[in-house]
């Protein structure tokens, strides 16, 4: 009887430690950004979602939106108090976020003021002054400490549009820089919500100034068309739908980047929502992007319920229905994927273009990604896995595995073999002398796009890492075919030139 007391105490004293299990996040590096809409816990059924359906494991950073501006004192306030706060029987939203730090302590959680219900006259009021901005900036600090947040992430949409003035560009960065100095001695994170249209680029932002202030820059690489164009399109193009075409994700980095962002604070948007429409004549053949017409108003969803709109957990579940109507598509000039029924169509990044997009970040080293929002991910698992997302990956491997540039960087890449693969979970591994490419398997039955995001950037490094090297020894190859052809004092000073490059750059 005693030794049965005696492991029941253990089991009692072992209980809160096993309850508070310490869980760590992604592995690869990259930030992870994911933004958690509070009012999504209104949504009916299944689309309902709560700080409990969240898997704090699949982010580096939570961002909780919105908060708000009091336009009569310039002060940051609760939105929402019953979902926000814990007065009169609140659901505690702040406290609970902040709260899963003390489980998951590789987390970030910020808090988001701002957004398009907020619009920009009020932000372009309090910005316009060093008094109403050092007002702001006090009742934030306020704020941060009261709920615990490491940091505000400012969501201003956006400086001089929509009731904002010309000042505003200017009075934009005063206000970040003066943020981040309240910030520093507290070591507080600043980061901001940019748009992506070359319009409000240049017109709302002064791109260097920002890049030297802010900590992490989320580019919002979405909306870029919709039912307002007048004609069907993609919600989140990759590449442009011509050579012209300024509205697609390749523009906007580069632009950024040609603008004095560093690419290191640059964090690529990742929608998890499409964009509806419903096309003028049901019986058009052949559907094309930027030309095909429109209604004025899209379909709604059932759970976000929003015209235009779906989230793309209301999107797979149209998909993974058997006997639904809908036929899948994909736009290569895009990397779009978007569903016909008749005339509706929805317009939206499955998990193979959000890879894509993963791929594309990875390769102009930015410094992560970011999703708008987890909550309209598959979080429940009710639509599987989609067979197609590491189609571009294999692609490329096919391409690749039996080029003899690989055979010499594989010399000195270093690679393990399938059982050190498994092992690190990596996806690039020797057999036998030979490149062999091991896809990432699932580690959850639910969230679907975060696991792609994850999952691709991965695999999206390593496979950098082996294109770069190729891309090395090419280049060592041209210089000893150069070099062939030169005198041996040439050789010599070139092969020094050569050696003291490749020693400091």
């Amino acid at each position: 009887m005693a030794v049965v007391l005696c492991l029941l105490l253990i089991f009692a004293l072992m209980a809160p430690s096993l309850d508070g299990q310490i869980l760590g996040g992604p592995m690869h590096g990259k930030a992870v950004v994911c933004y958690v809409a509070s009012w999504a816990a209104y949504r009916p059924n299944d689309g309902q979602f709560t700080l409990d359906n969240l898997q704090p494991a699949l982010c580096t950073h939570l961002v909780y939106s919105f908060a708000g501006l009091n336009e009569t004192t310039f002060t940051i306030k609760s939105l929402d108090p019953w979902q926000d706060l814990e007065k009169d029987y609140g659901k505690a939203g702040y406290k609970r976020i902040v709260a899963l730090k003390e489980r998951y302590p590789h987390l970030k959680v910020t808090i988001a003021i701002g957004g398009w219900n907020e619009g920009s006259e009020r932000y372009s009021k309090m910005a316009s002054s060093p008094e109403t901005r050092k007002t702001f900036i006090n009742s934030v600090m306020i704020f941060l400490n009261q709920y615990k947040f490491d940091g505000l992430d400012l969501d201003w949409e956006y400086p001089s549009k929509r009731g904002g003035k010309p000042d505003d560009k200017a009075n934009y960065v005063s206000l970040v820089k003066e943020l981040k100095e309240a910030f520093e001695p507290k070591s507080l994170i600043l980061t901001a919500a940019l748009g992506a249209g070359k319009e409000t680029m240049e017109s709302a932002y002064d791109l260097s100034k920002l890049s030297r202030y802010l900590d992490l820059i989320h580019m919002m690489c979405y909306d870029y068309h919709g039912t307002w164009d007048g004609v069907v399109g993609p919600n989140a193009p990759l590449r442009g739908l011509d050579n012209e075409d300024v509205l697609s994700v390749e523009y906007t980095v580069k632009y950024m980047i040609s603008q004095g962002v560093s690419p290191y604070k640059l964090v690529l948007g990742l929608p998890m929502y499409g964009r509806t429409f419903v096309l003028n004549d049901a019986s058009t053949k052949r559907l094309q992007f930027g030309v095909t017409p429109v209604e004025s108003a899209g379909f709604k969803g059932p759970y976000t319920r929003e015209a235009g709109f779906m989230g793309y957990n209301e999107i797979c579940a149209e998909v993974s229905n058997k006997s639904s109507p809908w036929e899948y598509h994909w736009h290569e000039g895009s990397a779009t994927a978007y569903l016909r029924d008749g005339a509706r169509v929805i317009s939206y990044d499955d998990p193979r273009a959000i890879a894509a997009k993963v791929k594309f970040a990875v390769d102009n080293n930015l410094g992560g990604l970011m999703v708008w929002s987890i909550d309209t991910d598959d979080f429940r698992g009710h639509c599987g896995i989609d067979d197609r997302t590491f189609k571009d990956f294999t692609d490329r491997y096919n391409r690749m595995v039996n080029d003899p540039l690989l055979q010499e960087a594989l010399k000195t890449l270093k690679l393990g073999d399938e059982a050190r693969n498994l092992h690190r979970g990596t996806a690039y591994s020797l057999t036998d002398g030979r490149l062999e490419l091991r896809l990432p398997q699932p580690q959850l039955s639910n969230y679907q796009l975060m696991q792609t995001v994850n999952a691709a950037t991965t695999l999206a490094l390593e496979e950098k890492r082996i294109l770069d090297e190729m891309s090395r020894v090419n280049r060592d190859n041209e210089i000893v075919q150069t070099l062939s052809g030169c005198s041996r004092p040439e050789r010599s000073l070139a092969l020094v030139s050569l050696l003291i490059y490749k020693l400091f750059f």
